[in-house]
């Protein structure tokens, strides 16, 4: 089992994108990266925290490769603390590993991402994971508790193949 931390605009329509891909063993989201080791959804703004899910995975079902491909098929990587609605430095995305064999996985989609696209830098964070603290229980499988719940990301593309 492998694992990668994902900032990538509003947790709960990430984690309930993930959640539905074969190979994704776990999801939780949180709080990562940010200035302190205590945060909360009241004080996320305060602490420079990005809301971040916390996959694990079986490598041998899905690779890094393939999380990362689904990942920028979900965020805008230009966007600077925007996806979707959801405006601030906790909307962010970024990619927070702790296997630094995963960062030039990443490096390379990153690098590829912005070719695709004349070269323009993305915004997107690479680092590894600094800090990780869990959401509150009501933001865990949030869009199963509440199936109409909020949520900035075409889940049904997780269905669609990659190209």
């Amino acid at each position: 089992m492998k694992e990668i931390y994902l900032a990538a605009g509003c947790f709960w329509g990430v984690e309930g994108y993930f959640r539905q891909l074969s190979g994704i063993i776990e999801t939780e989201v949180g709080y990562a990266n940010g200035i302190s080791t205590k945060t909360n959804y009241q004080l996320v703004a305060l602490t420079d925290h990005a809301e971040t899910i916390h996959l694990k995975y079986n490598p041998e079902i899905i690779s890094l490769k393939g999380i990362l491909q689904h990942y920028f098929r979900i965020i805008d990587p230009f966007s600077v603390n925007r996806q979707g609605n959801d405006c601030g430095r906790q909307y962010r995305t970024g990619i927070y590993y702790v296997d630094q064999t995963d960062a030039p996985i990443a490096q390379a989609m990153i690098d590829g991402v912005s070719a695709k696209h004349d070269g323009r830098k993305l915004a997107v964070q690479l680092e590894p994971l600094q800090n990780f603290i869990v959401a509150e229980d009501y933001h865990q499988d949030y869009l199963i508790k509440n199936p109409y719940g909020y949520c900035h990301i075409d889940l049904n593309l997780a269905k669609v193949p990659l190209r």
